[in-house]
C-alpha cells in the first residue's frame, strides 16, 4: 500500500502549494474611535483660548490699583450720599475739609499758630471743594510781653507768596500793661498794603476783674490804632464776648468763635465781620487740625477791609 505522501505526481499537473494561513487583519475600530477624540481635544483647546484671555484681562482689571481706587471712591461717595440724607443743605459736610461749613458764606479762611507746625502754604492755597477754598489766614505773632510764635516769621513770609491774604494777631494777657503789649506786638509785625488789620485775641480774665481787663484792652487798642491809623479787630469766644465785652467796644469790628452751628447767634448790628465756626478742619499742607473761619461779606467787601 502506498502512503498518501508518496503518491507520484501525475504528468501535466502542477502540484498544489500548501494553503497559506490566513492572518486576521487587526480591526480599525480603535483607530476610528480615537480619531474623533483627537479632533475633539484640538477643538476644545481652541475654544478655551479666548476664555483664558478674557479671564486674565478681567483679573488684571479687578486687581488693578486704579480699579480698586475707583471702587473705593464709588463706595465712599455712596456712603456719604446716604449720610447726607436729611442733612441741612445750608450747613452740609465738606468731606475734603472734614467739617460742616455754612453755605451762605463765600469767603473762607483759617487761623494758625505754632500748633499747626510747618505749613505748606502752596498746598493750602490750591485746596478746593466746590466753591470753598482758603482766601485769608490770621497768623499768631505774639503773646503777652515776651512770647513770639516760633512759626510766625515763616508763616508771615510764605503765606502771601501763595496768594493768601494775611492778618497778624496778638494773644492778650489782661494782667500785663496793654500799651506795652501793643508795642511788643507792633515791633514784631511789619504791616504792608493788602494785609488785614491787626487783631487782638482776648478770651480770658487771667484772674483779674472784668473792669481791669477792659481798661488794659482799651489801652492796647488805642496804641495800635494810633500807630497804624487803622482800628484793630477784636477776637473772642461768643460766651466771653457776651459776658464781658458786649456793649463796651461797639465801634470796633469783631471776629467771634462759635463752633459747630449752622449760623452765628449774634445780631448783624453788633459789628462782627469774621466767624470762627470750627476748630477741627483738615486742610492740605497742614498736618494738624486747624480753625476754620468765614467772612461775613463777599470778596469785594474783604478787599475794602484791607490796609491801603
Amino acid at each position: 500500500m502506498i502512503a498518501p505522501d508518496d503518491k507520484p505526481e501525475l504528468p501535466g499537473r502542477k502540484p498544489k502549494a500548501p494553503a497559506a494561513k490566513t492572518v486576521p487583519k487587526p480591526r480599525a475600530t480603535t483607530a476610528r474611535r480615537q480619531a474623533p477624540a483627537t479632533k475633539k481635544k484640538k477643538k476644545k483647546q481652541g475654544s478655551n483660548f479666548p476664555w483664558k484671555m478674557l479671564l486674565a484681562g478681567f483679573l488684571l482689571i479687578v486687581l488693578s490699583p486704579f480699579y480698586y481706587g475707583y471702587i473705593v471712591k464709588m463706595v465712599a461717595s455712596t456712603w456719604q450720599w446716604i449720610k447726607d440724607i436729611g442733612e441741612d443743605p445750608e450747613y452740609r459736610t465738606y468731606r475734603s475739609f472734614n467739617i460742616r461749613i455754612p453755605r451762605r458764606y463765600t469767603v473762607h479762611g483759617i487761623d494758625v499758630s505754632y500748633a499747626q507746625g510747618r505749613i505748606n502754604w502752596k498746598k493750602v492755597s490750591t485746596m478746593r471743594e466746590d466753591s470753598v477754598h482758603i482766601t485769608f489766614a490770621f497768623i499768631k505773632a505774639t503773646e503777652g510781653m515776651l512770647k513770639v510764635d516760633p512759626y510766625f516769621k515763616r508763616n508771615w513770609r510764605e503765606a502771601p507768596k501763595a496768594g493768601i491774604i494775611c492778618g497778624a494777631y496778638h494773644y492778650f494777657r489782661p494782667k500785663i500793661n496793654g500799651k506795652w503789649q501793643a508795642r511788643f506786638f507792633m515791633q514784631n509785625v511789619e504791616l504792608e498794603k493788602g494785609d488785614l488789620p491787626m487783631v487782638v485775641d482776648v478770651e480770658t480774665l487771667d484772674h483779674t476783674t472784668p473792669e481791669a481787663m477792659r481798661r488794659e484792652l482799651q489801652a492796647f487798642l488805642a496804641a495800635v490804632e494810633k500807630r497804624t491809623q487803622v482800628k484793630p479787630i477784636i477776637y473772642s469766644g461768643l460766651s466771653f464776648y457776651q459776658d464781658y465785652l458786649k456793649g463796651y467796644f461797639d465801634n470796633y469790628q469783631w471776629w467771634l468763635a462759635h463752633y459747630y452751628q449752622p449760623q452765628l447767634k449774634v445780631s448783624s448790628k453788633e459789628g462782627w465781620q469774621f466767624w470762627q465756626h470750627s476748630d477741627r478742619a483738615r486742610v492740605s499742607g497742614i498736618n494738624h487740625t486747624v480753625d476754620f473761619d468765614a467772612f461775613r461779606g463777599d470778596s469785594a467787601a474783604l478787599q475794602h477791609l484791607l490796609i491801603h
